[in-house]
This record gives C-alpha cells, structure tokens and sequence, in this order.
C-alpha cells in the first residue's frame, strides 16, 4: 500500500509535536559592508516574539461579483524581551560612546541579524526531539520604555523589551526574506553542525583542526548552499 492509500491517522505515537522555550541568542551587528559579522552570545534572553504583519487581501469586484483577491506584501517584525543585553546591541540600541564608559543617546540606531533556538519536542523523548534554529536579517530596534521601581521585599529584574522591524534581504529563485527557520529533524546532522559552526564560531584549540571561525551571521544563499551539501 502507498503511502497515498494509507488512511489518516491522528496523534500517532511520536507524531504529537510541540514547541516551547528560547535559547541560545547570538546578536550579529551589520557592518559597513552588509556582511553580519562579530557574533556575540546574547545572556538574559527571556523571550523572542515573531509578528509578521501585512498579507492583507483586497477583494476586487466586476461585472456584480467578486472578481479576484490581491493580497499586500507581508512584512517580518518582532519583540526581543530580556533581562540585559550585549555591550554591541548599544549602538543597536541608539546608543553610542562618549568616553569609555560613558554613553549618549538619541544616536542612529545599527542594523543587525539575530539567531535563536526553540526545543521541539514529541510525546516520546519529550524535549529532546529536536529544535529549530531561527535565523532573523535586516533588524532594526524601536526605542523602548525602561522601568526603573525601588527594591522592596518583593524584588525584581528589570526585563528590557525592544520592537522589531526588519527590511528583507535577496534570496535566489525566490522573495526577499528576514527570517530563515531550519527543523533539526529534517536537514543533515553534519550539514547543520557545519552551519552552527559558522553562527557560533570555532575555538582555533577545539577538536578538529586549529584554525578557528569567527561566528557571523551567513545570509539566506549561503546558508541553503550548506545545507544542501549535506
């Protein structure tokens, strides 16, 4: 029996999925050259909200009835929550150095790429399933609202928060893009260990070699090239 003869079957052990958490938060400001370069780990990360935006039809009409739906261009933007921030999301963040230490605001805010990790987990090895990587171009962060309160007996973090918006870089054969996200499940184990390589950097002493890579963010092409190689 083929596959399409099969009858449909619901909830199937092993086929109950599900998504949850976020971790592993890389911060790639953009240089001068639109390359994302100098990836830093981002600590603190509490939350990563996606909040595409647009995709909206617009009914046409003739001859008394509907004639065709054209939808609008559908947008990538975002909420990043954490409780601090890397030293380079400053300049991100309209930020810049006065002196060492010292910091002016109101400053042109720097472009920069984000990469992150939810768990994908199944009703049999739980959290340990797989995960998604998310790959996010093109950010630009809107200034945000900093409450600062008194230490009382119920003490608190602040928890930082900064609206997205994201402009969509070139990806062949298809529309440009902001967002990229690969299912460990479904790509090539070596393929994506090579990826992650790239997004997270390699110390010259680890096992494997002695040269080491400098973490940066690889744009949507590239990142399809390895992945395919797998």
């Amino acid at each position: 029996m083929s596959a399409e003869e099969k009858r449909i079957v619901w909830d199937a052990v092993g086929e109950r999925l599900f998504e949850t958490g976020v971790r592993n938060g890389v911060l790639y400001p953009r240089d001068v050259t639109g390359a994302y370069t100098g990836g830093v780990g981002w600590n603190g990360l509490t939350a990563v909200t996606e909040s595409p935006s647009g995709a909206e039809p617009t009914p046409l009409w003739a001859d008394d009835t509907k004639y065709l739906v054209l939808m609008s261009v559908e947008e990538f933007g975002g909420t990043i929550e954490a409780y601090t921030y890397p030293d380079e999301f400053i300049s991100c963040d309209g930020s810049a150095e006065l002196v060492e230490g010292v910091y002016v605001g109101q400053q042109p805010r720097r472009t920069f790429g984000l990469s992150y990790r939810t768990v994908l987990g199944n009703d049999v090895q739980l959290n340990e399933f797989g995960y998604k990587l998310h790959l996010i171009y093109g950010c630009v962060a809107s200034p945000s609202e900093k409450a600062y309160s008194t230490i009382n007996d119920s003490p608190e973090a602040i928890s930082f928060s900064w609206e997205l918006t994201t402009t969509p870089i070139p990806v062949t054969n298809h529309r440009p893009t902001a967002s990229i996200t690969i299912d460990s499940t479904k790509v090539e184990a070596s393929a994506l260990a090579a990826l992650e390589e790239i997004l997270y950097g390699k110390d010259p002493t680890s096992v494997g070699g002695t040269d080491g890579v400098a973490p940066r963010l690889p744009l949507p092409d590239e990142v399809a090239s390895i992945l395919a190689a797998g």
